[in-house]
């Protein structure tokens, strides 16, 4: 890890709270707004998301201060679309993903073989962001036309 640039990898990591923060936020509010005949489920669904958001923040801050850092108390800003349909909240939660994905390849890039550790943690969290966004595909295809 002498190579590894610390503040940048503290920069990214920081970032990575804001936005799973953010998900707690967003997650919880989607289990709170969804309605119709698949509410039972999506509300189980994005429950399961926001404490797994809230796990993906305790880990990227355990990383921080194990770098030396000092973990964010801020989250990223949350766009409120005042859409609440099923197949809206699914595809917010869609480009929640893909933006979680880049943040965390942003994190592999600044380790790049610097830190196996974080290398390794961030593959692990792209894996499972991407599996995320595969099962809300899977989830949108019973809304599509």
């Amino acid at each position: 890890m002498e190579n590894l640039n610390v503040k940048r990898a503290i920069e990214v990591l920081n970032k990575i709270i804001q936005y799973e923060l953010s998900g707690v936020v967003r997650y919880t509010h989607y289990a709170l707004m969804v309605t119709g005949r698949d509410r039972l489920s999506l509300t189980q669904f994005f429950k399961e998301q926001a404490t797994e958001s809230l796990t993906h923040a305790h880990q990227a801050g355990e990383l921080v201060t194990g770098l030396g850092g000092h973990p964010s108390l801020e989250i990223s800003f949350i766009e409120e679309s005042n859409k609440h349909g099923s197949v809206d909240l699914l595809n917010e939660s869609a480009a929640h993903e893909k933006a979680a994905i880049k943040l965390y390849k942003e994190l592999c890039d600044v380790a790049n073989g610097d830190s196996i550790y974080i290398e390794e943690y961030a593959r692990e969290m792209i894996k499972a962001e991407e599996m995320h966004s595969l099962e809300i595909q899977k989830m949108l295809k019973d809304f599509e036309a």
